[in-house]
């Protein structure tokens, strides 16, 4: 079995409830003679904490799924000193197959079951560095034994392969793999990773993380990043940072994009302003239904923001002309595409005005059976749209992402209710 088709592996347990995700392998690597001992499973269960599956815990690993003995110690997963991560840690390392001396990078890792019943890293796959018009370099699979440079800490160590199966991964679940990486690990990704992927997971991460990976980066870049993040996460990251770095950071943005983080910033913490998305999908009162449909199929859009359709008189930038009403994603379905979309709005639904509190957002979304509420001012323009999830992100703790979800210690039987 090969390391990179494991991660993100779903792990069942003998009742067939599923329990949590794969994300690493855990190796004890001594020396490059001697075939590593692979110790067990670094998994994610629910709530984003990440634990500890000995392999003598692993019962079978088959047709993409991974089936555990269903005791599983709940202890938040801690590295030693002694151990690898073979994802984290061994991919993208610069090695020499000794038998041939070819040099390359490690691109995955494979695993196999000894005669003592123990699992073994047993082959190392090698990826040679692009030739002549080549976009990929030949890739070679040796032996343990024939391979150098595994133990050898490097300084410069790539990313290459470690994005390639990042890139894999929901952003989600890209997030807890890269919070939970060595700093230098963390840092070689984070140079490596495009400026909208970057963006799409620094949404995820506890603040603290947040507020280190922007530190790290040039200003042009981080500006850059910021751009790419919704405007009401990166209002919320930027809130977090110092007074002086926020403003220079808006000075290199591009002024449409700074504006909107501007506004989001001056309303009061925890008010419908503060946590809405400057962006919800917003058309004129001539546009069709079908119009209306092709907006909301935009994959980048979450299904709490694709649920509603909001009509307005231009400008339809925000703040937009006079709000004239919603449209209901399931309303739409059921009207001809050439119709006008004006004539399938709700404009009995009430508006949020932006310095409703937390509170008041989330009795109007249950008292409507809403995922999804527009935000006018006073002069009756959208300035924005409340989303459920903007709702939970504001109403869970702090560092909610982070937080465990069992007691730390815990041992228990998972999938047993």
């Amino acid at each position: 079995m090969y390391a990179a088709r494991l991660v993100g592996l779903p792990i069942f347990d003998p009742q067939g409830d599923q329990v949590g995700k794969v994300r690493d392998l855990v190796a004890a690597v001594r020396s490059e003679s001697s075939q590593p001992r692979v110790l067990g499973m670094v998994a994610e269960v629910f709530g984003r904490r990440r634990i500890f599956v000995p392999m003598t815990r692993v019962t079978n690993v088959d047709a993409g799924q991974v089936y555990t003995t269903g005791l599983l110690n709940m202890r938040r997963f801690e590295q030693r000193s002694t151990e690898t991560l073979v994802v984290g840690e061994l991919f993208d390392k610069t090695v020499t197959i000794t038998p041939s001396g070819i040099t390359g990078t490690v691109y995955d890792i494979g695993m196999e079951q000894a005669r003592n019943r123990d699992w073994v890293i047993s082959r190392v796959a090698v990826q040679e560095p692009a030739k002549a018009l080549r976009r990929r370099g030949q890739t070679h699979v040796a032996e343990w034994g024939e391979v150098e440079g595994l133990t050898r800490r490097e300084p410069t160590q790539g990313a290459t392969q470690l994005i390639h199966a990042l890139n894999e991964l929901r952003p989600a679940d890209a997030a807890t793999v890269i919070h939970d990486l060595p700093a230098d690990r963390r840092a070689a990704v984070v140079a490596a990773l495009s400026d909208e992927r970057l963006a799409d997971v620094l949404e995820e991460l506890p603040e603290e993380d947040q507020v280190e990976i922007l530190g790290q980066l040039a200003g042009e870049r981080a500006a850059d990043v910021l751009e790419e993040m919704d405007p009401d996460d990166a209002a919320d990251l930027m809130a977090e940072l110092p007074p002086e770095t926020a403003e220079r950071l808006l000075e290199l943005m591009e002024p449409d994009e700074a504006e909107d983080v501007k506004r989001l910033m001056s309303y009061v913490e925890d008010t419908a302003g503060a946590m809405m998305t400057s962006e919800p999908v917003i058309l004129g009162p001539d546009a069709t239904v079908a119009d209306a449909l092709a907006h909301v199929r935009n994959p980048d859009l979450t299904p709490a923001l694709a649920a509603l359709v909001y009509v307005c008189r231009p400008p339809l930038e925000t703040p937009t002309g006079r709000f004239l009403g919603v449209a209901h994603i399931q309303r739409l379905l059921r009207e001809p595409p050439s119709t006008l979309v004006a004539g399938a709005l709700d404009d009995s639904m009430e508006s949020l005005r932006p310095e409703a509190q937390i509170g008041e957002v989330a009795a109007h979304l249950a008292t409507y059976n809403l995922v999804a509420a527009p935000v006018v001012d006073e002069n009756g323009h959208l300035i924005g749209a409340v989303t459920v999830d903007d709702l939970l992100d504001h109403m869970l703790p702090d560092n909610w992402r982070d937080r465990a979800v069992a007691s730390s210690g815990s041992t228990r039987v998972v999938g047993d209710g």
